[in-house]
C-alpha cells in the first residue's frame, strides 16, 4: 500500500468521447495544449506535478521572504550542501535555468558536450550556446525488451575515445542524466558513474550530474548493483554527487516541489561566473526567483525524497502499470523505472512508419479512449523531415512516455489507465498517423500543429515495420 495517507483530494475531470474529440481538434492534436480541466488522468510529466507532504506545507507556512540572506535560503543551503558535498549552491526557478546559467558561463561557441542522453532542454540549451550535444548511450540500451538493470549509464570506450579523438580539446564537459530520462528512464550503475568519473578525471574535462531524479537512480542501485546492497538510497546519492564537479537539479521532480531548482559547483571560479549570470538573469543569489516558501518546501522534499518505503511506493506503481501494459500486449521498454513506462509504440502501430509519429498517434488515441495525457520520445521529438514532409532524422525508437506523478495517482486510477492501454490495443489497427502543419524550429514537439493522415493510405501496411529500421539516424548518436 502507499506509505502515506490522502488528507486533501481534488475532482477529476470526467469528459465524453465528443468533448475530447471537441479538444483535440482545437488545440491541433498537440496534448500539450489541452487544459487541464479536459484531462482525467494525466501522464504527462512528473515534473512539478507531485502533492505535496503535510511537512512541506507546513515548511511554507515559515517561509522567510527576505530579498537577501532569508532564513529559508539556510535551510535550503543547509539541505543541498549536505546531501551534495558542493560548497557553492545557487537557487534557480527550474532545472533549464540551472542549464542555460552553467552554458553559458562554461561553453563557448563550437564546443562539444558529451552525455548518456541530453534530455530536450539541456540539447536545446547547448545549442543555444553554439555548440554541439552528442549522446553516448551505453550499447545495452539498444536492447528494449532486455532485463539488464543499468541500460542508463554511458557508453565508457565510446567516451574514452571521444576524449583522445579529433574533437578531445573541443569537449567542454560531460554530462550524465541521472536517470536517463532522454534513454527510456533508465539508471545508471555506480560502476559506469565512477568509469565516466575516472575518464574526466585524467582528460581533465568536468563532470557534471542532471540530478533531477537521483533518488530515484539511487534506489535502483541498492536494487540491483550488487556492492550497494544494504546501502540506504541517500548513502548512495551522497557518494554519486561526490564523483562529480557539481550538478544541475530541477527540484520539480526528485525535490517533489511545484517550482524550483539549483545549480550547485565546486569550483569558485565558475560559481562566480554563474552567480554573476543568476543576479542578472534570475534573481539575488539568496533566492534565484523562488519565494522563500519554495526553497523551504524544496528543503523538505530532498530529506522525504530517498525514504525507502516512498521509493518502494514510486517502484511498486510503476510494476503494476507495466504488468497492466503487458496484459492488454503493449510492449514496454524492459525493466520499467520509477518516474514513467515507455511503451513501444512503433511494435504497437507497425502501419504508421516514424514521419507519421506512431508515438504521438498512440498518444492521440490513449486521450481519445480515456482522457489520458502522456507524450510521445520519439520522431516528432528527435526527427527531422525535409520540405515535402519526408523524412530526414528519424529516432531510435518510437516510444511513449506515461509519466507518474509523484504521490497523485492511486492503484484504482493507474486500473483505469491499464483499461484504456487495453481498449487501444484492441483497435490498434484503426489508429491514424499524424503530420506536422506548421512548428516552430527548435523543441516542436511543445507547440507543433499536426493533423491526422486519414486512412490507411499509402504509409500502412506490412511495409512500414521494415521503413521503421531504415534511415534510422540521430544528431551525435
Amino acid at each position: 500500500m502507499e506509505p502515506y495517507r490522502i488528507k486533501v483530494v481534488e475532482p477529476i475531470p470526467r469528459t465524453t468521447r465528443e468533448q475530447r474529440e471537441r479538444a483535440l481538434a482545437r488545440v491541433h492534436h498537440n496534448l500539450f495544449g489541452l487544459r487541464a480541466g479536459e484531462v482525467t488522468i494525466d501522464l504527462l510529466t512528473d515534473s512539478g506535478t507531485g502533492a505535496l507532504s503535510a511537512a512541506q506545507l507546513a515548511a511554507a507556512m515559515t517561509g522567510d521572504e527576505s530579498y537577501a540572506g532569508s532564513r529559508s535560503f539556510e535551510r535550503f543551503h543547509a539541505a543541498v550542501r549536505d546531501l551534495t558535498s558542493y560548497p557553492h549552491i545557487l537557487p534557480v526557478h527550474q532545472g533549464r535555468a540551472a542549464e542555460r546559467i552553467l552554458f553559458s558561463a562554461l561553453l563557448r561557441p563550437g564546443q562539444v558536450t558529451l552525455s548518456n542522453t541530453h534530455f530536450d532542454t539541456t540539447r536545446a540549451n547547448v545549442e543555444l550556446a553554439g555548440c554541439r550535444a552528442r549522446d553516448l548511450p551505453c550499447p545495452r540500451s539498444r536492447d528494449l525488451y532486455g532485463d539488464d538493470p543499468f541500460k542508463g549509464g554511458i557508453d565508457l570506450d565510446g567516451l574514452e575515445a571521444a576524449l583522445r579523438g579529433p574533437d578531445a580539446s573541443r569537449t567542454a564537459l560531460v554530462i550524465m542524466t541521472l536517470t536517463n530520462n532522454g534513454g527510456g528512464g533508465q539508471p545508471v550503475s555506480m560502476a559506469n558513474l565512477a568509469g565516466a568519473a575516472d575518464l574526466c578525471r585524467r582528460h581533465s574535462v568536468p563532470l557534471f550530474l542532471d540530478a533531477a531524479r537521483f533518488a530515484e537512480n539511487a534506489w535502483l542501485v541498492t536494487r540491483h548493483e550488487p556492492a550497494y546492497r544494504g546501502r540506504t538510497p541517500r548513502q548512495v546519492a551522497e557518494e554519486a554527487f561526490a564523483l562529480a564537479d557539481g550538478c544541475l537539479m530541477s527540484a520539480k521532480k526528485d525535490g517533489i516541489a511545484h517550482i524550483g531548482g539549483f545549480l550547485a559547483l565546486r569550483d569558485p571560479a565558475l560559481a562566480e561566473r554563474c552567480e554573476l549570470l543568476l543576479t542578472a538573469t534570475e534573481g539575488f543569489p539568496t533566492y534565484g526567483g523562488l519565494a522563500g516558501r519554495d526553497l523551504d518546501m524544496i528543503a523538505q522534499g530532498l530529506e522525504e525524497v530517498t525514504d525507502p518505503a516512498y521509493l518502494r511506493s514510486r517502484a511498486d506503481a510503476a510494476a503494476h502499470l507495466a504488468g497492466l501494459a503487458r496484459a492488454a500486449g503493449i510492449a514496454l521498454l524492459e525493466p520499467p523505472g520509477l518516474h514513467a513506462l515507455y511503451l513501444d509504440a512503433g511494435r504497437l502501430l507497425p502501419h504508421i512508419p516514424p514521419h507519421r509519429f506512431p508515438g504521438h498517434a498512440l498518444a492521440c488515441a490513449l486521450y481519445l479512449e480515456g482522457g489520458i495525457r502522456s507524450v510521445e520520445l520519439g520522431s516528432l521529438y528527435l526527427g527531422k523531415e525535409d520540405e515535402n514532409g519526408e523524412p530526414v532524422e528519424s529516432a531510435p525508437y518510437e516510444l511513449l512516455r506515461l509519466a507518474l506523478p509523484r504521490r497523485v495517482y492511486t492503484a484504482g486510477h493507474l486500473d483505469h489507465v491499464g483499461a484504456v492501454l487495453a481498449e487501444t490495443a484492441r483497435n490498434a489497427g484503426r489508429v491514424p498517423g499524424y503530420r506536422i502543419v506548421e512548428a516552430p524550429p527548435m523543441l516542436r514537439h511543445f507547440r507543433a500543429r499536426l493533423e491526422p493522415v486519414p486512412g490507411p493510405g499509402p504509409d500502412a501496411g506490412p511495409a512500414a515495420a521494415g521503413h521503421r529500421r531504415q534511415a534510422i539516424s540521430r544528431s551525435g548518436a
